[in-house]
Formats: C-alpha cells, structure tokens, sequence
C-alpha cells in the first residue's frame, strides 16, 4: 500500500499547490505475477527429472538345491493315472489317508501334464482339499517350456 507523505490539507510551504494522493486501495499484482511465472518455470523444468513409483530392492535368495524333507507330490498324467511321488494309486479318495500315513507335512503339491483332461486335476484338488490339505499346484517356468 502506499501512503501519501505530503500535508493533509495538500498544500505545499513556498505556495505550490499539490493535490494529495491519500491511501491507495488497490494491490500491485505485478511481483506477485513475477514470482508465480518464475516458480512455473522452475516447476516445468524440474517435472520431468522427477521419478514416480517406490524405488524397492527385493532380496536375493539362494535356491536350494537339495532338501531333506520328503514332500509329498502327486501326479496327474495324460490319460488321468494318479501317482504319488512315483508310486501309484489307484482311488482317488483314498489319496489323503495315503499321504498321512506315508508324510508328516500338511502341503502337498500337484503336478498335472499340460496335455491331460483338466478334471483329472479338479478331482485330485476336490478329494485333498476335502481332507484339509495345504494344497500346491506346480507349474514350469515359459523360458524352460520351450
């Protein structure tokens, strides 16, 4: 804001007269333009070296390449042949009774060709998880498929 300096009643001592300007109600915008354009530019400039999304580093494990838990595994074949780890079974339901007896594990992990009928794995899936299994589907990574 500005203010006049001069006498109130706007007279000046050696007899000039002088009209007096009083308070000047409006804001000067022009600094505050000056600063906004600046901060535009400075933001323009920088937006693009800006990053976006978190910079995680996942850890690295070592793969094991031996184990000294027999885990049980059951496998689906083409033509629907169950077996498990390498033995066969011949009933699905008696599958569960089968792996308590022979595996101290809850897990079990099946293995289904991808060339067979889809129901021989729903019903392997249906008959272990009604036994409460903690159940693992295997599968083969595409860059070893090909």
């Amino acid at each position: 804001m500005a203010f006049s300096n001069g006498n109130s009643n706007g007279w000046r001592d050696r007899g000039r007269s002088r009209v007096s300007v009083g308070v000047m109600s409006e804001m000067n915008v022009v600094p505050l333009v000056d600063v906004v354009l600046v901060l535009l530019i400075i933001f323009m400039l920088t937006a693009h070296v800006m990053e976006f999304g978190l910079d995680v580093q996942a850890p690295v494990v070592k793969n094991a390449t031996e184990t000294t838990e027999d885990l049980p595994v059951v496998t689906v074949t083409r033509d629907a042949k169950l077996y498990l780890n390498d033995a066969p079974v011949k009933n699905v339901n008696l599958l569960g009774s089968e792996i308590r007896s022979r595996f101290k594990t809850n897990s079990v992990f099946v293995l289904g060709d991808r060339r067979g009928l889809y129901e021989g794995v729903v019903n392997v899936i249906a008959a272990l998880g009604k036994e409460k299994f903690d159940i693992k589907l295997v599968t083969t990574p595409e860059e070893v498929r090909k």
